[in-house]
């Protein structure tokens, strides 16, 4: 294997990775955000406001993306595992 290749490899990894994570993490990022914003205006310190909205849209976000997510890491997957012989 050379060490283009190698690197290569591990650029399309990370970025598959960070398309598999964006959806959940930037929406409940948002959410957070949001949740935050109001506390500040209304001064309501409750821990649950902040957790329990930010659980559900990682949820929500996962049942809706989740098909798309799966798909991208079979897509990778499998495009690993059919180019085994050329990196030998």
């Amino acid at each position: 294997m050379h060490s283009d290749f190698a690197l290569s490899l591990m650029a399309e990894l990370f970025w598959t990775g960070l398309l598999v994570c964006l959806p959940v993490l930037g929406l409940t990022m948002l959410v957070g955000l949001l949740i935050s914003i109001f506390q500040v205006v209304t001064q309501i310190q409750e821990m649950s406001l902040t957790f329990i909205p930010k659980l559900l849209t990682a949820t929500i976000t996962l049942v809706v993306a989740g098909p798309w997510m799966l798909r991208k890491l079979t897509q990778f997957a499998t495009k690993l595992w059919t180019n085994i012989p050329q990196m030998f």
